[in-house]
């Protein structure tokens, strides 16, 4: 059952935080590629994949249906890490391998020579001086 559940936040996560949602689209790449083949007999499939994928887009007839293929377009996945402690149930932890974090004092060092611009950083966005 553990694994079961395992497997399936697994594949949810995978899907909401990365693109592989865009493996969900296949089913519209094989139609567009059949699509293809009733017009062309001769295509083969690695053809189509180099005509949709490996060239620039040009805006052809059924440049909306290309879209809609896997992998075209970007859907501004983010993503998020959220780590949760979820405390033993069965064995508490002994205090022996609790070790505890001590910071030391915080040091902030700010060196004046920082805060001066340099002619030479400014100069790197002027039209060059000879041509």
């Amino acid at each position: 059952m553990h694994r079961i559940i395992a497997i399936s936040c697994l594949i949810v996560y995978l899907f909401t935080t990365t693109e592989l949602h865009q493996l969900l689209k296949l089913p519209v790449l094989l139609h567009h590629y059949q699509e293809h083949k009733q017009i062309d007999s001769d295509i083969t499939f690695w053809q189509f994949m180099s005509m949709h994928y490996s060239q620039p887009d040009d805006h052809d007839a059924d440049h909306d249906q290309d879209m809609k293929l896997p992998f075209k377009t970007d859907d501004g996945c983010m993503s998020f890490i959220t780590a949760i402690y979820v405390a033993p149930v069965v064995a508490s932890i002994p205090e022996e391998t609790i070790k505890a974090i001590y910071f030391s004092e915080k040091k902030e060092h700010f060196h004046k020579q920082e805060c001066l611009q340099s002619s030479f950083l400014a100069s790197i966005w002027q039209p060059p001086r000879s041509c």
